[in-house]
């Protein structure tokens, strides 16, 4: 039951065979992609693999895991990204309702259903999937937007002195070259034996206005800064390339360190005013298997957030900056990132909701409350890590990330309590 590539995909999971062919013909007609399940454990097992499957259709009572059991492993493990769970019930009880919807499904359909309703319902799903996926795009451009402005001016500085010294060589290249002309017509006299004396004194007068031992000082150092500047360029090319890399669908191995780094060099002009960074990378520390531009955004909102509690402390101008430090480290099977700020501190009113869509304390048009959720469902949902924090008022914050080395994606038994 393939599709083409635009088509929408929707999981079924429905095992009594004739109502599942119902259910895939229906779809299908409709212009869905369809991937069927006979049963609970089998959709789980498509959840857990397949990346593009936002839309599920589930029956409430299976074998194995029925559809809210499934709806409470999403909720809790969320195996893949977000997950729109219509559930097709017989129950009609409002408690029945209530328990599927505290267990994390969005709709329901009631059985015997109409095949209109069901596909408006899947439609409505469709929409709000879209807009998730719309929302979670901006946030991330939102973030490239504030910093275009700052790697331009990072991008600016050693542009502006290589151009400065090209021009310095540039300008020298005249004068010099009007000396080694004097020095070939000295060199010929001498073959010739013969030097006129006005030669030496045209030759010593323009050492003298060419200043040849202070231009000799300084080609080499004007060469050396330009090095340096091409370089910082193409490092700060390096990192915009890296951050920007574009999603993909299978996992790839990448260098925790450089990923890091890579982010430090993009928001640069986010810190540079306001902190000193300190990093104690691992050097010994493993590649693991993640989705790079997925992580590169939620490093770069760790960081950024980091930044903004460094300046609510030491102010637009500071006499003494503030400090951002960020270690990596392995524990067993495991990779820590930890990134400490000296902000504030986050308020005790306020710890058990920073994760939470749209919560900020910054000012209205500051910040949109989505960078710590979206960095929470990239590190949980995604890569099957953790991310804590600790946090003392006055003193600062630490945000603690940990990511598998190694995630097993392929089939694996599921330990059911039925």
């Amino acid at each position: 039951m393939s599709g083409e590539n635009n088509m929408t995909r929707v999981l079924i999971a429905e095992d009594e065979p004739v109502s599942r062919k119902m259910l895939c013909h229906i779809l299908e007609s409709s212009g869905y992609d369809v991937v069927a399940a006979e049963d609970g454990l089998q959709a789980w097992k498509h959840l857990q693999k397949a990346k593009d499957i936002h839309l599920a259709i589930l029956d409430w009572m299976m074998p194995g895991l029925d559809g809210v059991e499934i709806c409470r492993k999403l909720q809790n493990e969320n195996a893949s990204s977000m997950v729109y769970v219509i559930l097709l019930t017989a129950r009609e009880g409002s408690d029945d309702v209530t328990e599927a919807l505290q267990a994390g499904a969005h709709d329901f359909v009631t059985k015997p259903y109409q095949k209109e309703e069901l596909l408006a319902r899947l439609r409505t799903g469709e929409r709000i999937t879209e807009l998730q996926t719309q929302l979670l795009q901006s946030q991330k451009l939102e973030s490239i937007g504030q910093l275009a402005s700052g790697i331009a001016h990072e991008i600016n500085t050693p542009i502006q002195y290589v151009g400065d010294n090209v021009r310095f060589l540039q300008e020298i290249h005249s004068d010099i070259h009007k000396v080694l002309d004097k020095y070939q017509q000295l060199l010929e006299g001498n073959r010739q034996k013969i030097i006129p004396e006005e030669l030496i004194e045209e030759i010593e007068t323009m050492q003298e206005e060419a200043d040849i031992q202070f231009v000799l000082e300084e080609i080499p150092k004007a060469l050396e800064q330009s090095m340096q500047g091409i370089d910082r360029i193409s490092k700060i090319v390096r990192s915009m390339r890296d951050f920007a890399h574009p999603g993909v669908e299978e996992k790839t191995t990448v260098d925790i360190n450089n990923a890091i780094d890579s982010t430090l060099t993009v928001t640069r002009n986010k810190w540079k005013f306001v902190a000193d960074v300190d990093t104690n990378f691992a050097s010994d520390l493993p590649l693991i298997g993640c989705y790079p531009a997925e992580l590169n955004q939620a490093i770069l909102n760790i960081i950024v957030n980091a930044a903004d509690a460094v300046a609510a402390v030491v102010g637009e101008n500071p006499t003494e900056k503030g400090k951002i430090t960020i270690t990596t480290a392995q524990h067993n099977d495991k990779v820590e990132i930890r990134i400490t700020d000296t902000g504030h501190g986050i308020p005790k009113e306020n710890r058990d909701k920073i994760f939470n869509p749209f919560f900020t304390t910054k000012e209205v048009g500051k910040g949109t409350g989505q960078g710590l959720t979206i960095t929470h469902s990239i590190i949980v949902n995604k890569h099957g890590g953790t991310i804590n924090f600790e946090s003392e008022q006055s003193k600062g914050t630490t945000f603690v990330i940990t990511l598998p080395i190694e995630r097993e994606t392929a089939d694996v038994e599921l330990e059911v309590s039925v």
